[in-house]
């Protein structure tokens, strides 16, 4: 707004009492949160009624997304204090990734109990010890639970591993494009003894965080006893792919 008189000392702004309905205008709009720039044109058609309500419309939908998006985060606090409050015995960070297709040597079997994993992945080995694999970058060796449910024995599970590369199939290990899948996920360092609990805090993640299942969860092994033999020191990412609810 420009000023009836600056003070050429001072360069203290004057105006006439005749313009403080402007000026009040002007407040007015900074605190609903338009720009200068956006208060510049809205005064230039103030008196427009019609371009007045496209203005307030526009900033009416701005504020709601951003509502929304205020209400999702304090979601996902009030999940993270509720983590915190029931002093769990270990903090399990679980975020929402994407895992972009990749193309996998995969292999899928009946094993008689999860404790029986190794031989799905000897077989993976066996088969293709004589291919010279070369290995995907990042490398990804996991494992899918194809039963949607926890079963006592006769498990069905496909393990996987991302390479590079053309290979023929053998008898048992297929090589195909796995799709792209959206997940929960929550990496940890330790035993396998505590994997349950993990999977009991991403599926708890799930629930207050308004996402729902949407298809077999999997697990990938960062760091497995192909690479060391201390438990302490494996490291297991547990996923889940979702979909909001």
């Amino acid at each position: 707004m420009k000023p009836a008189e600056i003070d050429r000392f001072t360069d203290y702004r004057y105006y006439r009492e005749d313009q403080l309905l402007t000026a009040g205008r002007i407040a007015a709009l900074k605190d609903i949160g338009f720009s200068l720039a956006d208060i510049v044109r809205i005064l230039e058609v103030y008196d427009d009624r019609e371009q007045l309500e496209q203005f307030f419309s526009t900033r009416k939908k701005e504020l709601e997304a951003l509502a929304q998006d205020t209400a999702h985060k304090l979601t996902l606090l009030e999940a993270a204090r509720e983590r915190l409050r029931k002093e769990e015995k270990m903090n399990y960070d679980v975020t929402i990734k994407t895992f972009p297709e990749c193309y996998a040597a995969t292999i899928q079997m009946t094993i008689p109990r999860y404790e029986d994993e190794g031989m799905i992945w000897g077989k993976l080995a066996e088969e293709t010890c004589r291919m010279n694999l070369v290995e995907a970058d990042p490398c990804l060796c996991a494992v899918t639970y194809l039963d949607g449910e926890y079963k006592e024995e006769n498990v069905e599970m496909m393990a996987w591993k991302t390479v590079k590369g053309s290979y023929p199939d053998t008898e048992h290990v297929k090589f195909r494009t796995l799709p792209e899948v959206k997940a929960a996920s929550c990496t940890y360092k330790g035993s396998y003894t505590q994997i349950t609990e993990v999977y009991s805090a991403v599926i708890a993640w799930m629930e207050a965080n308004g996402y729902a299942p949407a298809g077999p969860m999997f697990n990938i092994y960062h760091v497995s006893p192909h690479e060391t033999m201390n438990p302490d020191e494996f490291v297991t990412e547990i996923c889940y792919p979702v979909e909001k609810k």
